[in-house]
């Protein structure tokens, strides 16, 4: 399906019991009426091909990821590839984040994201994974993950996250932020910075020896001191030659039971919390792609690739000890 409907909605709209204005012949109460004021999918611009000198992932053209028993530890080897692949991943990101502004659609950032992943020789790793038509995701407001870009122009007071991951030298480099649009609401806005707090509270907690669970528990305790959600059904994952290691995921709740495996030297994997503004539970639109939040309330996203160390963590998309070098409030 190419997109839900993009007819713009009158100037004065109906009454609960009226026809919808859209056309569908149901009332109105039952149609429209319960998306106003939420992100309605724009139209889905064509598939962007990427020349032929660009190494491939083995999912790009077929669609299917491929699954095997990548070591959870990697080689110095792997590792050194990994950190250009992050590199990269990060300058793309901080390129991107520049383009956000009212009236700019995600689709003409989908494209900008494309081009500087071709012009530094990388695959975008989204593209055709399980079938993604896009280069990199789009999630604006109450999206929590993997929206898909259109036509829709960014309006003055959306926050919208952009996940970026790149492919060279065989390996996966992965992180996103989120970012304001204009001038974005004191909740939002306050959402935003926990969201980006929750993330480093994460990473912070990263230590050999101990159980991934650390991880989650730090999160979901900043998120519960200001009063906020965390998403159970994404979670961060391992990366390496692989976008998502089959044998390892990174809960950004409490779970001491589901989430035992000990960290170790070598380890790389993602951090990338989804924290909302309401309920932590999410809906999936009919694409099958898009996952929103049940009651329709924001949600941020911030997400590293990190490297286990002998006595803590590498932040392979910052440097070690970085800031989030591409937050809004930064700029």
């Amino acid at each position: 399906m190419d997109g839900m409907s993009t007819v713009a909605p009158p100037q004065t709209l109906p009454q609960a019991n009226d026809a919808c204005w859209c056309g569908s012949g149901r009332k109105y109460k039952r149609c429209h009426r319960p998306l106003e004021g939420r992100v309605v999918q724009g139209e889905i611009s064509p598939y962007r091909p990427v020349p032929a000198h660009i190494e491939r992932p083995p999912y790009a053209d077929t669609g299917k990821a491929v699954r095997w028993n990548e070591p959870l530890v990697k080689s110095p080897e792997i590792i050194e590839r990994m950190r250009h692949a992050s590199t990269m991943a990060l300058e793309v990101l901080t390129l991107a984040g520049t383009m956000v502004a009212p009236g700019v659609t995600t689709d003409e950032i989908d494209v900008y994201v494309h081009d500087l992943c071709i012009e530094r020789n990388c695959y975008p790793s989204p593209l055709n994974y399980g079938g993604y038509r896009k280069s990199v995701c789009t999630s604006v407001n109450e999206v929590i993950c993997h929206g898909i870009p259109d036509s829709r122009p960014l309006q003055d007071g959306d926050i919208v996250n952009l996940d970026v991951t790149t492919y060279i030298g065989g390996v996966h480099g992965d992180t996103n932020a989120t970012f304001f649009v204009g001038d974005v609401d004191p909740a939002s806005r306050r959402l935003v910075e926990v969201t980006d707090e929750c993330m480093w509270k994460g990473i912070e907690a990263v230590r050999p020896d101990r159980p991934i669970s650390d991880i989650g528990k730090a999160i979901e305790d900043h998120a519960k001191k200001h009063h906020l959600g965390v998403v159970k059904a994404f979670v961060g994952h391992g990366i390496g030659e692989q976008f998502h290691h089959p044998n390892l995921q990174i809960l950004h709740y409490y779970d001491s039971r589901g989430n035992t495996v000990i960290m170790r030297p070598g380890m790389t994997f993602t951090i990338e919390p989804m924290i909302t503004l309401g309920t932590w539970q999410h809906k999936m639109w009919d694409d099958d792609w898009t996952a929103v939040t049940a009651d329709g309330k924001r949600t941020a996203q911030f997400e590293h690739t990190i490297l286990v160390t002998d006595d803590g963590y590498d932040v392979l998309t910052g440097g070690e000890g970085a800031v989030s070098p591409f937050a809004p409030w930064k700029r």
